[in-house]
């Protein structure tokens, strides 16, 4: 029998069993009794398991551990009882665990957030940005936000990256332009994409505890209120949906029941955080394991990685390469990892290739210096035309002018004006646009365009003269500039090459992910400008727009 159909006979019967309503009422032995019985071996020797969160495990013969990973389906495969003694209770489906929604690993770059979605959330945002900065003061969020945008606009955006899978952004998506007029400072990232963090569920909470330790019971409520509202909107997509699903399962009893956190938040905010995941259901349980677990978050997170990457011939050294990116200064990584992924990872490890995120510089010797090219077409959103800018003024950069971003500074050349690029620097030179700076705003105007752009924002506005000026006089800095050519380099010898945008998307989503549930297991630093091989993918996803003109 092929082993595409052992593995999905096993997966249809096993499903069937779980499914039965009498199954979460067996014994745990009898339940691992039949899970051992339909455990898979291939010519290799490895052994194979289909159990707990619908999803299949291999046996690592020197510790005797069982380890989250997809199988190779195309290999042979022939049964093989295994002793149901020595299974962990971790293995064993309990029942609730196999209706998780799986999602989607895709980033937002590449296929767009629905513009229905973004509509919605736009209509949302302009609503709660008219609440007053005196009833709901920033708190977890101040050092995004500027001091005067209200909290409610902080739930909106703190909503949104926590249910988003892996929130790395196209720089020109329109989801998180809308914010632009807030914000306190540069969005990580470069103009192509923006690698943002995912808050942690505490600084959502924060947001209503603080005004509830305050004695302001409407204002907290108004938070949450947002929170669910925010979430309610993001259902309608598969990357945000699973973890939408689950903070609006722990926020909505709060709305029915106002005072319901309200001992908790005495306490602090911890408590309340805990009363906020102890209202999840079992069956939502996965989409919280990044607050709950976060070992096993990541390693679901590098299960989700070799799926993404199932269309190569080796997924395993595939997804190795991936895994190289992550610092791991004291050397836990490969304990994570099954042992054919860890043999290829220390394969990468003798050829001094992993922790590549730490280096400072990282230019192999022998290649030469290239930066990404230019695309002209990069303009602001097309609903809007231009990226917003100046905090809480309302000027934004260059409308209906064709402009376009120029990398790593944030400026953006103007066709009509005689902007040109720079040969083998990939940056732009603005002559005769005599742009200047406004005193104390940071903006600058371009004449003749009525329009600033603001410093604080790269990818957002436009930069001093002195600064859009700087790549011409210096070039871009190697250890900036030279990163895309260098990580596709490792990642195209790994056989990396998608074959269409959506598998691309999906590989560079599940790679930004396990990069950042490995911050969360150590406290390893998550580049601004992104891991290697997820960012060596970004330039086949933005040479195709999803909103091409007519």
């Amino acid at each position: 029998m092929r082993s595409w159909n052992a593995f999905t006979a096993v997966e249809a019967t096993v499903r069937a069993m779980v499914a039965d309503p009498r199954w979460p009422g067996l014994p745990v032995p009898d339940r691992a009794q039949v899970i051992a019985a339909r455990a898979l071996v291939t010519p290799e020797g490895d052994r194979w398991l289909f159990g707990a969160h619908a999803r299949w495990y291999l046996h690592d013969p020197a510790d005797g551990r069982w380890h989250l990973s997809p199988p190779p389906r195309d290999a042979r495969t022939r049964d093989a009882r295994h002793p149901a003694a020595v299974l962990p209770v971790r293995v064993i489906p309990r029942g609730p665990d196999f209706a998780a929604e799986p999602g989607s690993t895709q980033a937002f770059v590449g296929p767009d957030v629905p513009a229905g979605l973004t509509d919605q959330i736009r209509r949302l945002l302009r609503a709660e940005e008219r609440r007053s900065e005196r009833d709901y003061p920033l708190s977890a969020f101040d050092a995004i936000f500027a001091r005067d945008v209200p909290s409610t606009v902080a739930a909106i955006w703190g909503t949104i990256m926590w249910c988003a899978y892996a929130p790395a952004f196209d720089g020109n998506e329109r989801l998180i332009t809308a914010f632009g007029e807030y914000l306190r400072r540069p969005l990580p990232g470069d103009e192509w994409v923006r690698w943002l963090p995912a808050p942690p569920l505490l600084d959502l909470v924060t947001l209503v505890s603080e005004r509830l330790r305050a004695g302001h019971s409407r204002a907290a409520l108004r938070l949450a209120a947002t929170m669910a509202d925010t979430a309610q909107i993001l259902l309608s997509d598969a990357r945000f949906r699973p973890r939408a699903l689950a903070l609006l399962t722990m926020v909505e009893p709060t709305l029915r029941q106002p005072h319901l956190d309200d001992r908790a938040a005495l306490r602090d905010d911890h408590s309340v955080r805990q009363a906020w995941l102890d209202r999840l259901p079992e069956r939502l349980g996965r989409a919280a394991l990044v607050e709950t677990d976060p070992e096993t978050h990541f390693r679901h997170t590098v299960y989700d990685l070799l799926e993404a990457l199932d269309f190569t011939t080796e997924p395993s050294r595939a997804a190795a390469a991936f895994l190289a990116d992550l610092s791991d200064s004291r050397g836990l990584l490969p304990g994570y990892l099954d042992h054919r992924l860890r043999r290829a990872y220390e394969e990468l490890a003798r050829a001094g290739l992993t922790s590549t995120s730490a280096a400072e510089t990282t230019q192999p010797e022998g290649f030469p210096t290239q930066a990404p090219l230019p695309y002209p077409w990069r303009s602001g959103p097309p609903e809007t035309g231009a990226y917003a800018a100046v905090p809480r003024t309302g000027a934004h950069a260059i409308p209906e002018t064709g402009a376009y971003a120029l990398p790593e500074t944030g400026a953006y050349a103007l066709p009509e004006t005689g902007a040109h690029a720079i040969p083998e620097t990939g940056s732009h030179a603005l002559p005769g646009t005599g742009a200047h700076a406004i005193p104390e705003t940071g903006a600058h105007a371009l004449p003749g365009t009525g329009t600033h752009g603001a410093q604080g924002a790269p990818g957002f506005g436009v930069p001093r003269a002195a600064e859009a000026e700087q790549p011409v006089r210096e070039g871009l800095r190697a250890s900036e500039a030279e990163r895309p050519v260098r990580q596709g380099l490792r990642a195209s010898g790994s056989g990396v090459e998608p074959p269409d945008r959506a598998a691309a998307a999906a590989v560079l989503g599940a790679a930004y992910a396990v990069g950042l549930a490995w911050g969360r297991v150590t406290g390893a630093r998550v580049p601004e400008r992104g891991f290697a091989g997820a960012a060596a993918l970004v330039h086949r996803l933005i040479a195709e727009r999803d909103d091409l003109p007519f």
